[in-house]
């Protein structure tokens, strides 16, 4: 295996740890997918539809998301939302992978 390729397979498995806390981040108000790719994208995060919408399906599924359809100046849309339990689940990811990623700035400074 080259460089490339294990740099390649290394940087998917640090993005997916990633995916679902950038997701939740970017849903306190309700999204729909088009444009939640476009905000994740803004903000240096961009993710394959092929990825975000099975993940919007499960994080609902397991009762952390709530969606409604909506139609707003266009067609119908899905709009999806953090419910309670989702947001309490960000405030925990966020301070886990604050804890992480200042464990991770002193080890790497070595």
């Amino acid at each position: 295996m080259g460089d490339a390729d294990a740099f390649g397979k290394l940087e998917l498995e640090l993005r997916r740890g990633v995916v679902v806390l950038a997701t939740l981040s970017q849903l306190r108000t309700p999204r729909y997918g088009y444009e939640l790719r476009q905000a994740l994208a803004e903000q240096g995060m961009p993710i394959e539809e092929g990825t975000l919408y099975p993940l919007l399906r499960r994080l609902e599924a397991q009762g952390l998301l709530g969606s409604e359809w909506k139609i707003k100046d266009g067609p119908p849309r899905r709009y999806y939302a953090l419910n309670g339990d989702g947001r309490k689940l960000l405030k925990r990811l966020t301070e886990a992978w604050q804890g992480m990623n200042g464990a991770m700035e002193r080890l790497l400074k070595e």
